[in-house]
């Protein structure tokens, strides 16, 4: 005799597995982030690009920043839940001032995706916790350009080019069709700001969406200016233009 009731309480608590072997909680978590607007990144040769289009909630109120630099050569965007978003960017700045304490030099973006993942996965082994609904996408430039990103239950993986958020499954397969390894910098901008159109119903414009570069060069992270993006967005095919 089967009860309905029982079958379906394996997602009131995050340390109960479901009979097929599922932490429904962290699932849950990952649907959230699928809310969120759309933030992507691209790796090049010469550098990473990250993107994030502003979500205006009212005319009246200003969109919060979505890019965050987190070292001289890293920058960040939460995907999901904005409040889980803002803990973990505060504790990725963190550890790359540990890092600089202990070792006397920068966290690499490999071992900084690999701390916030250990921190997330201690947010679904406890009774009494939740996962954080975030997706971070973390890029920066070592001794190459470096893209990771962190899962809500604890995995960090190294991506070539990466969108998260609403429409992210539409993007991703645009960005798997356009990204080529041997892409400049320059055009991975125009890459990461065709993917993002194409994610929208509406057209985007410089006022819509954010964008940093973290280059080779100077391995400096750098918002990019409204007029930046414009000279970016001349660029794109002419039917991807904003109108």
């Amino acid at each position: 005799m089967v009860f309905p009731q029982l079958s379906r309480g394996y997602d009131r608590a995050i340390t109960v597995f479901s009979p097929d072997g599922r932490l429904l909680q962290v699932e849950y978590a990952l649907a959230a982030t699928k809310r969120a607007a759309l933030a992507l990144g691209v790796k090049s040769k010469e550098g990473v690009v990250l993107l994030a289009v502003k979500k205006y909630v009212s005319p009246l109120a200003e969109p919060p920043t979505k890019i965050h630099q987190i070292d001289k050569h890293i920058g960040a965007i939460p995907a999901g839940l904005v409040g889980d978003g803002l803990m973990l960017i505060d504790r990725s700045r963190q550890e790359a001032q540990y890092n600089k304490l202990i070792y006397g030099e920068p966290i690499t973006v490999k071992n900084l995706a690999k701390r916030i993942a250990m921190f997330k996965q201690q947010y679904t082994q406890y009774a009494g916790l939740r996962p954080f609904g975030v997706m971070m996408i973390f890029g920066g430039v070592d001794d190459q350009p470096e893209l990771y990103i962190t899962h809500p239950g604890g995995a960090f993986y190294s991506y070539e080019a990466y969108a998260a958020g609403m429409n992210s499954d539409k993007v991703n397969d645009y960005l798997r069709d356009g990204y080529k390894p041997d892409m400049s910098l320059e055009d991975a901008l125009v890459l990461a700001i065709s993917a993002a159109a194409k994610g929208q119903e509406e057209p985007i414009n410089e006022n819509t969406v954010e964008v940093a570069v973290i280059d080779t060069k100077t391995k400096e992270f750098r918002l990019l200016t409204k007029e930046e993006i414009q000279r970016i967005m001349s660029k794109l095919p002419k039917e991807e233009k904003p109108s």
